[in-house]
């Protein structure tokens, strides 16, 4: 099936959100120097239609979405993971795609190491390359090290023209973590890049 995340030029951020990058610059963790860098309270949604086909990504702190980094070591910590997989599922809510626009899911992946491999969508890879990321991981965490969550999805819509506008509304009552999300977005109006929060959580199509 062809990504159309993959098959489209990435997005330069307007110079606003750039500005107010810079502004919140101490927030991030040291060593922290890109647009893709881990800061928690953020995360990035890409997305892309074309035709009656939806792609998005999004791309998150585990933090945001969990409230830990750490593996689980509890009852209460796998079913936080188990609730927010469950919240993950349904990106039609998440992303407040109207019924009328008939999308449906055809392919939906995650990937994070705190979601583990036994959480539908994982990507495996080779035994030896699986041992070894749970080595490095181990390691991560060990040091403190960051996690993210990653969640893909291709959706099919019957009637496109009834998307309106991306609206995330439920991701952020969903996730209080999350404080702010970039956007990139390639749709029938051409190419996007802003910053969405609980207070400003739209943007057209």
């Amino acid at each position: 099936m062809r990504h159309l995340l993959f098959a489209v030029p990435m997005l330069l951020l307007p110079l606003s959100y750039s500005q107010a990058h810079e502004d919140d610059h101490h927030h991030e963790h040291e060593g922290a120097t890109s647009l893709g860098a881990h800061e928690h309270g953020a995360a990035r949604l890409n997305a892309a239609l074309d035709g009656n086909q939806l792609e998005l990504e999004l791309i998150s702190p585990a933090m945001n979405l969990l409230g830990f980094e750490h593996a689980a070591a509890s009852a209460a910590d796998e079913a936080k993971i188990a609730s927010v997989r469950s919240q993950l599922e349904q990106p039609l809510a998440l992303f407040g795609l109207p019924a009328v626009a008939g999308c449906s899911v055809s392919e939906q992946q995650f990937a994070g190491e705190l979601l583990g491999s036994a959480h539908a969508g994982y990507q495996r890879g080779d035994d030896h390359e699986h041992k070894q990321e749970d080595k490095h991981d181990h390691d991560d965490h060990e040091a403190g090290g960051h996690s993210d969550i990653e969640a893909h999805y291709q959706l099919d819509c019957s009637n496109p023209e009834a998307l309106r506008a991306l609206d995330l509304t439920r991701l952020f009552e969903s996730f209080p973590g999350t404080e702010k999300i970039q956007v990139q977005l390639i749709g029938p109006s051409g190419q996007q890049g802003t910053e969405l929060t609980p207070a400003r959580a739209q943007l057209p199509f």
